[in-house]
């Protein structure tokens, strides 16, 4: 096996992502334009995406990444949203885009047209992500994005199944297809729920922190392959999972928490960087066997199809997010809202690797031996629709976010959330120190008792010299239970700071800022003393 393709891709592509941060253009675009480019370069070897290697081997750690990294009380709130986005809205589109595709291109039978509606319809979570953390989004819109492109894959991926099955003549009905997708979700959430338990359970048993990130490492695919077995939805196992053990990430030792942040960025980085790039490098490949839609044919079909899908999600968004609002309920709940942030949602509906790799799926012949009809035009269109969107939506929703002036971050109150959650943290540090000390198996030097009150009080401290004394009544040394205490004090400290989590006075986001600069201390205590 030649390997040599493989690092060249994940080295280009990491390299031009690198210096993507240093210009105004997303990364995303210039990996695709850079694909392009380097696909016409003599010698370069085509990189056909695999969907066996696509689906069961960069899906799943990219899901499991920006799940993790999402908001479960977030998500909950945006249930509704979220789920006519993630499952309305798919099914609509494979619909809308089907029946277009076919009016549109002649000779496209209606089977083989639903499958590139179905193809295109989910929008993509690496792409909504990128683009979500790039223009920094309002909270809101940026939860419905990404727990939308969550769950879609799921949709799309059914609808695809049920499409290919009419188009290869097994036969699909309405019941069949109905009957697959709730098969489908409810064993992907089952499967989810089984493993998310033991799972968290594992992971806060293991001693070591090498351990455990292995395992976080192995999560994402085992719940996926476990998914698909019983043939169930992998996509949403690897979202309920991820969901769970993100929400409960505060239990997980504090270097594990360290390692595992280092290691899950470097992956994101990586499989972005080369799915972004293997997007671009694809043309080639699609290119080959066109045959009679050469030309200004194939260009037409892929503007109409590429305004069809831009245009669909408009006519889907819009009636979704207002008709719900003829409701008192529902306008008492959610509030005043303004034709911007659907506007935002509708525009930023990218699509990505996941549409690429479903298509390349396609089997070549129906029953009976027959080539698939027009299965490299649909290859065709799908990749000039991902390019479109990626290239047209990606490219002017930073600046359109801008020009719509969505109101910003409201810093004073942020901060003075997260002074009075720090307030709180450290009076109750403070109160089970008391406790602590009080007990003669804890007693300390006075000055590092005052040491561990003023660490409550400033967390920025100098060097400290420690004693070697050896506790007559533990045996501990003296270095030893200041590093109990300390870590005492930031479990309670943590403990508290998640009770406000979880009654919605922090979100998920600073929680994760007051955890990490916990584990941070955590972790210099325990280096100081060592």
């Amino acid at each position: 096996m030649d390997v040599m393709p493989l690092l060249l891709l994940v080295a280009g592509s990491a390299a031009i992502a690198a210096a993507g941060r240093r210009v105004p253009v997303p990364a995303p675009l210039l990996l695709v334009a850079a694909g392009l480019a380097v696909s016409y370069v003599p010698g370069v070897p085509d990189y056909a995406l695999d969907p066996h290697i696509v689906l069961p081997l960069l899906l799943p750690p990219l899901l499991y990444t920006a799940a993790t990294d999402s908001s479960y009380l977030d998500l909950r709130a945006q249930a509704r949203p979220v789920a006519l986005l993630s499952v309305g809205y798919v099914l609509f589109a494979t619909f809308v885009v089907g029946c277009a595709a076919y009016l549109i291109v002649p000779g496209l039978p209606l089977t083989a047209a639903l499958v590139l509606g179905a193809v295109v319809a989910p929008p993509d979570a690496v792409a909504a992500t990128a683009v979500a953390r790039r223009v920094g989004l309002p909270s809101r819109i940026t939860t419905i994005l990404q727990g939308e492109s969550l769950v879609n894959d799921a949709t799309a991926i059914t609808a695809f199944k049920v499409a290919l099955a009419a188009a290869v003549g097994e036969g699909a009905t309405w019941a069949g297809g109905i009957g697959e997708f709730l098969i489908a979700a409810v064993g992907g959430v089952g499967v989810g729920l089984v493993l998310m338990v033991p799972l968290h359970w594992l992971r806060t048993h293991l001693t070591e922190a090498l351990l455990q990130n292995t395992l976080s490492l192995l999560i994402p695919f085992v719940a996926y392959a476990v998914a698909e077995q019983v043939h169930a939805s992998g996509v949403l196992a690897v979202v309920v999972v991820a969901l769970y053990l993100g929400h409960r990430a505060w239990e997980v030792d504090f270097a594990t928490r360290l390692q595992e942040e280092a290691v899950w960025k470097m992956v994101a980085f990586v499989l972005e960087s080369a799915v972004f790039a293997l997007i671009g490098l694809q043309l080639p490949v699609v290119l080959k066997g066109l045959g009679e839609y050469e030309g200004i044919d194939a260009a037409w079909y892929a503007l109409a199809v590429f305004l069809v899908v831009a245009v669909a999600r408009f006519v889907w968004v819009y009636p979704a997010t207002f008709l719900p609002r003829l409701s008192a309920r529902v306008r008492a709940r959610e509030g005043d809202l303004s034709w911007k942030g659907p506007f935002v949602i509708g525009w930023a509906g990218m699509r990505g690797v996941v549409s690429l790799a479903i298509a390349f799926s396609i089997p070549l012949t129906v029953h009976g031996g027959e080539p698939f009809p027009e299965r490299n035009l649909i290859l065709f269109l799908t990749f000039t629709t991902v390019i479109g969107t990626l290239v047209v939506q990606g490219v002017s929703l930073p600046p359109l976010i801008r020009l719509l002036k969505f109101p910003a971050h409201d810093v004073q109150a942020e901060t003075l959330a997260e002074a009075n959650a720090q307030a709180q943290a450290s009076r109750a540090a403070e109160l089970h120190l008391d406790e602590l000390l009080a007990d003669e198996r804890n007693a300390l030097p006075a000055p590092l008792a005052d040491r561990l009150r003023m660490v409550l009080e400033r967390r920025r401290n100098a060097v400290w010299e420690r004693l070697g004394q050896v506790n007559p009544v533990t045996g501990e040394t003296v270095d030893d239970t200041y590093r109990r205490l300390s870590r005492e004090m930031i479990s309670a400290e943590r403990e508290v700071f998640v009770r406000l989590r979880d009654g919605r006075y922090i979100d998920d986001e600073m929680l994760r800022t007051l955890l990490r600069r916990l584990d941070l201390e955590e972790a210099a205590a325990y280096r100081e003393t060592t």
